[in-house]
């Protein structure tokens, strides 16, 4: 399934999604240690120095091998060279094709649809370059800026799970979207 070559870097109309590096420790604590970017995710704001520990394992996904987790994008704005989010493609089961599309986005930079751009161009690495059956995309109901990207994406909403666990000290409740390799064909041959 997968081919030896870079993922690295993709360019969309707006952004250049990259490979992380030591050097955006920074820049991304910036956005991810923020209460409201944590509020939804599984982990809480990080700390600069959580970013730096964290950084080399992302790097590290540069999804070749039998044994990469995936691929893990630094999210750049072209015209500044500023990084505004990461965007991740998490490889669930090899075997049979499955993945995981996975974003975050600075506060300052939502609402102007980059984070749908982003996460279009890594589902096309998904689709096209790594050759994914199946990705799914997963968030608590009360995020709706995240599945309404997923729906601007033309994903599709396969499950509401209710309280089906207990996250950050409350009941969680969850959408969970995704898209066959022949939809994104479809998709794309309709453009």
């Amino acid at each position: 399934m997968m081919v030896t070559m870079s993922y690295f870097p993709i360019e969309t109309e707006r952004l250049l999604l990259r490979q992380f590096r030591l050097s955006d420790v920074d820049a991304t604590a910036a956005y991810e240690g923020l209460p409201e970017v944590a509020r939804y995710c599984s982990w809480e704001p990080r700390t600069r120095r959580r970013i730096k520990e964290l950084i080399p394992r992302w790097i590290a996904m540069d999804g070749l091998g039998a044994k990469s987790e995936g691929i893990q994008y630094a999210v750049v704005l072209k015209a500044s060279g500023r990084q505004i989010g990461d965007c991740v493609l998490m490889f669930d089961d090899i075997a049979a094709r499955q993945g995981q599309l996975g974003y975050v986005m600075d506060p300052a930079h939502q609402g102007r649809g980059y984070t749908t751009e982003a996460a279009r161009a890594v589902l096309g690495v998904g689709f096209d370059r790594v050759g994914l059956h199946r990705i799914s995309a997963r968030c608590d109901t009360r995020n709706f800026a995240s599945w309404r990207v997923m729906e601007k994406l033309s994903m599709r909403r396969e499950a509401h799970f209710r309280e089906h666990a207990i996250f950050k000290g409350e009941w969680d409740e969850e959408f969970v979207y995704a898209m066959l390799e022949d939809e994104w064909r479809a998709q794309q041959g309709a453009v």
